[in-house]
């Protein structure tokens, strides 16, 4: 009998082809894993009949979408995850999941191994073997991209066409896309130029800024405890939010970012991301938590988020550092209540407005007309208390500064004398000013 491996499958250049090879090169009988995450695809039972056409054995067609928003999307929310303060994580908040349900399927189905499509010099590989080791460290995995000689994609389409394997992937489109509800991640082909512009054929969720309507949009997003429950007043479960704010924003222009990222292997790459609901997402739920939580909570969060978005980012979603983050996340938000305006125009997307039961804004402290509340006469024991440390510093850097300014002077007579003149009043003049300068 035959040893079985579960392949996460996505149909695209590089699991298409793993699946024969692996059948090819391991004698493995291949069972895939198709999951939906809310992607751009033509429907997965056809994802799941190209699997099958290609080799496998079966093909497993899970919706995660769900799962995906409710368990994972919302705790990147509460994060504000942005990797590097600038990527709201696509890839990196689906490798868990996904690693979940081939872990499942591994013993669901008696395997032996999990194999993976990922290049041997990205992040995902990382992600994907990580989890599967953190979920059941017994099962073995293989990472085909890693050990074949096909060195290049030009190379494996080469493959795939000489052993008759349908790819989505051509000369002309070399682009490598990864996509769910949170957003598309795009590199490869072009883009690999840091240099050059990326083309217009590389965004499908957003329209160019400078085609996007004269007319701004305005958007109420309402939050309870940190997740986001309704658009302009109207219930939904995050899902269909996250979707509906993907339309609207995309359709205003807003969401797309091009950076050098640094990935957790070494590598500086260059990537394209369309993300237009999780940044809208994001920006509202930060201008909300302004408004709802303390100072010191606030500032302390900033450095939790960094260290939550690179914990995800670098594959360790299910490592005990995370999940003690999550807990201290999850506790900032039992207040994050209320609603935000935001405005879109044209790629462009601000918060115009704030309001919340909650809010510990107070107006009567805030203003200054005549209503003002605030004990200005206090101000002047606070700075006095508040600057007071520093003020001893500087009276200390003082004075000592004006030492190092009198050995100096002494310093500039010796090298006067140093000729090896003999004037006994000037030697004394010397011994006088070290001492007067020891004495300051």
């Amino acid at each position: 009998m035959k040893e079985k491996a579960i392949l996460a499958y996505s149909g695209g250049l590089d699991t298409s082809v793993c699946i024969k090879w692996l059948i090819e090169e391991y004698g493995v009988d291949v069972i895939a894993v198709a999951g939906d995450l809310g992607q751009d695809h033509d429907g997965l039972e056809a994802v799941k009949e190209k699997a099958i056409k290609s080799g496998a054995l079966d093909c497993l067609v899970v919706d995660m979408r769900q799962t995906f928003a409710e368990e994972y999307l919302s705790c990147a929310l509460a994060a504000n995850a942005m990797y590097e303060n600038k990527y709201p994580l696509v890839s990196a908040l689906s490798r868990p999941l996904i690693s979940k349900h081939l872990v499942d399927a591994a013993h669901r189905f008696g395997a032996r191994y999990i194999a993976h499509g990922c290049t041997g010099k990205g992040n995902d590989q990382v992600r994907f073997e990580a989890s599967i080791l953190m979920l059941d460290p017994s099962l073995e995995i293989i990472s085909p991209v890693r050990e074949w000689d096909l060195g290049s994609r030009e190379a494996e389409m080469a493959w795939a066409a000489a052993h008759g394997i349908e790819v989505p992937t051509t000369q002309a489109s070399p682009y490598s896309i990864d996509d769910n509800l949170w957003g598309r991640a795009i590199e490869c082909g072009v883009l690999e130029d840091p240099w050059a512009e990326p083309p217009s054929d590389i965004y499908t969720m957003t329209v160019d800024p400078a085609c996007a309507p004269d007319a701004p949009t305005y958007v109420e997003i309402a939050f309870e405890s940190g997740v986001p429950v309704a658009l302009d007043g109207t219930p939904l479960p995050l899902l269909d939010i996250i979707g509906t704010l993907n339309g609207i924003a995309g359709a205003n222009g807003y969401g797309r970012i091009d950076m050098i990222e640094n990935r957790l292997v070494g590598v500086k790459s260059r990537e394209c991301y369309e993300v237009p609901a999780a940044l809208v997402l994001i920006n509202a739920h930060k201008a909300l938590e302004d408004m709802c939580l303390e100072r010191s909570v606030l500032h302390y969060k900033l450095g939790i988020e960094q260290s939550w978005a690179e914990q995800v980012y670098n594959g360790l979603w299910f490592s005990p550092l995370k999940e003690a983050l999550d807990a201290f996340i999850a506790d900032t938000q039992q207040c994050v209540t209320g609603t935000v305006r935001v405005k879109l125009y044209k790629g462009s997307c601000t918060v115009v407005g704030r309001k919340s039961a909650y809010s510990l804004y107070d107006h009567g402290l805030a203003t200054y007309d005549a209503s003002d509340q605030f004990d200005h006469a206090a101000a002047k024991g606070f700075i006095d208390l508040h600057a007071l440390p520093c003020k001893v510093w500087a009276q200390n850097r003082i004075a000592m500064n004006a030492r190092m300014d009198q050995f100096t002077a002494v310093d500039e007579t010796v090298c006067q004398f140093a000729d090896g003149e003999s004037d006994v009043v000037r030697a004394a003049e010397v011994a006088m000013y070290q001492e007067q300068a020891m004495e300051v």
